[in-house]
């Protein structure tokens, strides 16, 4: 039982301390930090597809229709820089945007002579949807977060963008050592 001053152990402390119980020496440093933001990214997961639901959309569509609109004018990209930006495959975009067209959000354009590039544009009613849904889900967000001082926001974003870029590096790197040619003998 904990006292007010004392905290009461969350999920990741009660891992840790398991851990620490059951196999002294174990490094566990990392549950307390890596257990609590994959908790975080679930809950915040979670609540953002209620609150877009509210607003009649979910999150694909809103990443599709925020891309285009912070694009800037004329809002209008190829599937293929909306597939770079939005981080996911050619055939998901033509997913994500095959369902935006159909709710009226996007339209197609015809690919320019010569290319294959077929442009997608945001509509007005597609414009109109995305402002709704950033300004509510903005706005839904920012309350989450203050229970943090605006000093505690400034310093975990600085520590998540540490985090997250050394992560992205560690990917780019493997994704590096595994297009290396296998059958090269460095005693060569």
């Amino acid at each position: 039982m904990t006292t007010p001053d004392q905290p009461r152990l969350d999920r990741a402390e009660e891992i840790a301390q398991a851990w620490r119980r059951e196999q002294p020496g174990l490094p566990v440093d990392s549950i307390g930090i890596l257990t609590r933001i994959q908790h975080t990214a679930k809950l915040l997961a979670d609540e953002r597809r209620r609150v877009l639901a509210q607003v009649g959309m979910d999150a694909a569509t809103l990443d599709l229709l925020s891309t285009l609109r912070r694009s800037g004018r004329p809002y209008r990209l190829s599937t293929r820089e909306l597939a770079t930006r939005c981080l996911i495959t050619p055939g998901a975009v033509t997913q994500r945007v095959d369902r935006a067209r159909d709710e009226g959000f996007v339209r197609r354009l015809t690919a320019h002579p010569g290319t294959r590039a077929v442009p997608v544009e945001l509509t007005p009613e597609g414009h109109r949807a995305v402002e709704n849904a950033v300004d509510t889900l903005l706005t839904y967000e920012q309350g989450l977060i203050e229970v943090l001082s605006p000093h505690e926001q400034r310093a975990l974003t600085r520590l998540l963008v540490v985090l997250l870029q050394d992560l992205n590096d560690r990917a780019h790197r493997r994704a590096g050592d595994l297009e290396r040619p296998e059958d090269t003998d460095p005693r060569s």
